[in-house]
């Protein structure tokens, strides 16, 4: 099993597995590689390998897992859960250089290795009028092979999904080094038990992901949005509720609050939104249907007393949405001095979508906290980064006090402590509560997959 982090691993060995000067040992390469985007701790690893195919993935685990010496998979590095962190040090193995991309048009599918950019991947898919559809808003960082670890999702999610609902076939290696294929290149099948299923979203920890043929979806010929804005979150949440309970199909629906839209004013220049609870409504089409399915969306909206409805026209919904992107980064620069303290991520049944942010808002009012809410509400997705002063310790521990209130109110409500950020370190500790007795044959599948503990040690599973 997997030794103490601090005692250090000889990992000698990979120069002769990995040539080309695809591994390294400096301590100034592993301090790259000792964190993620999250803000969880960092922790050195003793290598770093870069395979540039799966035969030499499955070579590094191999001798790996003789010697027991644990692996961290690692994409993009675009993990908010601390995921790609190498807890128990040992090697971080990244899949950013298989970048392969074979592309099966009239199968509307692609097989793609796993060190793939998102972005990248739909700029390619483009000119056959085809894209990935999850929609994350890391995508220019975030790899096909980071997105199955975590099954992410994001913007478009309402509509087509998330990483798992395009998931035809994985190539995937198991920890003793063999080389598994699972899933087929079909829409459909019934046979036998779904691995592909059991691997998306494990986030390593039962193995590594080193290819994956996608299913694609074409690009809408028509793209509606508009701004809603409401007297309150309350009120605009209700309005989501409604649009997805009347059987309106959405390709998103962002929940963005007063406090995000006040950071992002003050963060760009080029455009200025009221600040009061609003709505992003996208709709997508192939006909002129859109135009009834947009009167129809006002008129709901319009039944929880908006404030405002503001159409935007198709060649504008790209900015939009990217100041919607710049969420994050306007945040952090709101306050000089201050930086977020965490970035929290729940969902719950669209029901209890209302439910669910105004426990963020009260434990906020509670904690003395300002914290910025946005969420694909149409899927009933939400996420909150509370500001805090770094070096007031007391207000970092009611930050995460927050985070604590907040998910465990969303398990109550019967949702789930991540919707697509992973569970990786930070959402360890609510897994019993949200699974109970079923963690059990959780640890069975880990033992059977990985006997010897080397695969992402650390992530996911709570320690018996």
């Amino acid at each position: 099993m997997v030794s103490d982090a601090d005692s250090g691993y000889d990992c000698g060995f990979l120069d002769e597995v990995i040539t080309d000067g695809r591994v390294a040992h400096a301590e100034s390469v592993c301090e790259q590689y000792a964190s993620d985007a999250s803000v969880h701790p960092e922790q050195l690893p003793d290598a770093v390998a870069w395979p540039a195919a799966t035969e030499e993935v499955a070579a590094v685990l191999s001798a790996a897992d003789e010697r027991g010496v644990p692996v961290t998979p690692r994409s993009g590095g675009s993990g908010l859960e601390g995921s790609a962190i190498p807890s128990a040090g040992g090697i971080v193995l990244s899949t950013a250089e298989i970048e392969h991309v074979e592309v099966s048009p009239d199968d509307l599918q692609a097989t793609v290795g796993a060190g793939v950019v998102y972005d990248d991947l739909n700029e390619r898919l483009a000119p056959h009028g085809l894209r990935f559809a999850p929609g994350i808003s890391s995508g220019d960082v975030a790899t096909i092979g980071g997105m199955v670890a975590t099954n992410a999702s994001g913007f478009n999610a309402v509509r087509y999904g998330e990483t798992r609902d395009h998931i035809r076939r994985l190539e995937v290696v198991t920890a003793d080094g063999r080389v598994v294929e699972c899933g087929s290149e079909v829409v459909k099948t019934s046979a036998g038990y779904s691995l592909t299923d059991l691997f998306v979203g494990s986030e390593g920890t039962l193995g590594v992901v080193t290819e994956a043929t996608l299913g694609l979806v074409g690009i809408p010929e028509h793209r509606r949005a508009a701004l809603v804005t409401f007297p309150s979150r309350v009120d605009a949440s209700r309005a989501v509720a409604d649009a997805i309970g009347s059987a309106l199909v959405p390709g998103a629906i962002e929940f963005i609050d007063a406090t995000s839209l006040k950071v992002i004013n003050a963060y760009r220049e080029d455009v200025t939104f009221a600040e009061r609870p609003t709505l992003l409504i996208e709709l997508h089409a192939n006909n002129s249907g859109i135009e009834e399915d947009l009167a129809f969306a006002k008129a709901i909206c319009e039944d929880h007393g908006m404030r405002s409805w503001e159409s935007a026209p198709d060649g504008e919904l790209d900015e939009i949405w990217q100041a919607r992107r710049d969420k994050y980064p306007a945040t952090r620069a709101y306050r000089q001095e201050w930086d977020i303290a965490l970035v929290g991520d729940v969902v719950v049944p669209i029901s209890r979508y209302p439910e669910i942010v105004d426990a963020v808002s009260q434990a906020s009012d509670d904690l003395d906290l300002v914290t910025a809410c946005v969420g694909h509400a149409g899927d009933g997705n939400l996420h909150f980064t509370p500001l805090v002063d770094p070096d007031d310790e007391a207000m970092v521990e009611r930050a995460h006090e927050l985070n604590d209130r907040v998910v465990q109110r969303a398990i109550e409500l019967g949702g789930s402590a991540t919707g697509e950020h992973g569970v990786g370190i930070g959402k360890r500790k609510f897994m019993e509560a949200e699974h109970g007795q079923a963690l059990d044959l959780m640890r069975s599948v880990k033992e059977t997959f990985d006997p010897n503990g080397i695969l992402n040690p650390g992530k996911v599973l709570p320690d018996a």
